[in-house]
């Protein structure tokens, strides 16, 4: 079922990631074409520079220009520029003059500068389309995942529980948090103390980065007949400080876990009234917004459960 949402999504977007190639093709072309025009304005410019330029001894002659760069490479620019020059009396000498601007250059110039303007508008209106194009699909791809989360449909609904100092809890309470949900029991002799520890890795490790949010940590029973307030309160000084244990009625536990698909079921009972409980051994990571994001079994290390969660921080999108 996710997989299909997936599928129909992807189709559905097709059109619009064809049109975003397109656009930034013709932008980067844009660009070219942008710094095209400028090294030409830069260089028809330089050619009219007021500067005084030796002159050769010939009234009429060819001026040459020649700069060549080095350390990149040979490239030889050559402005040629016809000049007149009169000759003082006096000893024979080479004289110096200052080019001065001729009506038609002075068009040329404001032809030039008429393209230029054009081109910076353009290129303003290009760029400001690119943003809103660049907007629209971080806003497309954020309604995306949450319909993907949607469809995923587990840790939508809401628990009214008690925590283990007696105070009722909801989902609201932990809102606006990064929580990090085990479900279990505290009769459970090897699995839930592993996991828990795990968790308690998992929690002080992301502590230690000043950059991140706090995780808060939770434990919800799956055997409210013997996990009432009290047991709770022992069972969580074991873990992390921050750890907060939830219990309720069975029927308030069972809608609880309903909301993950945690499955869970209580065995026979022994001689002594002892029982196990077979349950789901998932922990679950659930956004500031409510959303399920992502869930880690037994064979995650506490380091890979640490990075996962480090990246679904870092490139969350508040809804």
């Amino acid at each position: 079922m996710f997989s299909n949402a997936l599928t129909e999504n992807k189709r559905k977007h097709e059109k619009y990631e064809i049109f975003y190639f397109i656009f930034s093709l013709m932008l980067f072309t844009f660009s070219f074409f942008s710094y095209c025009t400028f090294f030409s304005l830069f260089f028809h410019f330089l050619s009219y520079s007021p500067y005084p330029i030796c002159a050769s001894r010939e009234p009429s002659a060819m001026l040459r220009v020649r700069c060549t760069l080095r350390g990149g490479g040979g490239v030889l620019l050559c402005l040629h520029r016809t000049a007149q020059y009169r000759y003082p009396s006096g000893p024979e000498r080479v004289l110096t003059r200052s080019l001065s601007r001729t009506p038609d250059s002075s068009r040329v110039a404001l032809k030039l500068q008429t393209r230029l303007g054009v081109t910076l508008l353009v290129g303003v209106g290009l760029l400001g389309a690119w943003w809103w194009v660049e907007q629209e699909k971080q806003q497309r791809r954020q309604r995306q995942r949450v319909e993907q989360l949607r469809t995923v449909a587990l840790g939508q609904g809401t628990f009214s529980l008690l925590d283990h100092t007696g105070h009722r809890r909801t989902k609201q309470d932990f809102l606006g948090r990064w929580v990090l949900l085990y479900f279990g029991f505290t009769h459970c002799p090897d699995i839930c103390p592993d996991e828990l520890d795990k968790l308690s890795t998992v929690v002080s490790a992301l502590d230690r980065d000043p950059a991140l949010p706090r995780l808060q940590p939770l434990f919800i029973t799956v055997d409210p007949e013997r996990d009432d307030v009290a047991a709770l309160a022992r069972y969580v000084r074991d873990f992390h400080p921050r750890l907060v244990g939830l219990t309720g009625t069975p029927e308030e536990v069972r809608h609880a876990g309903r909301d993950f698909r945690v499955y869970a079921s209580a065995g026979p009972k022994d001689e002594d009234g002892d029982y196990m409980v077979d349950h789901s051994v998932l922990l679950y990571l659930v956004s500031p917004d409510g959303l399920f994001l992502d869930y880690y079994n037994r064979t995650k290390s506490p380091e890979q459960i640490a990075d996962s969660i480090r990246n679904h921080i870092r490139n969350h999108v508040p809804l």
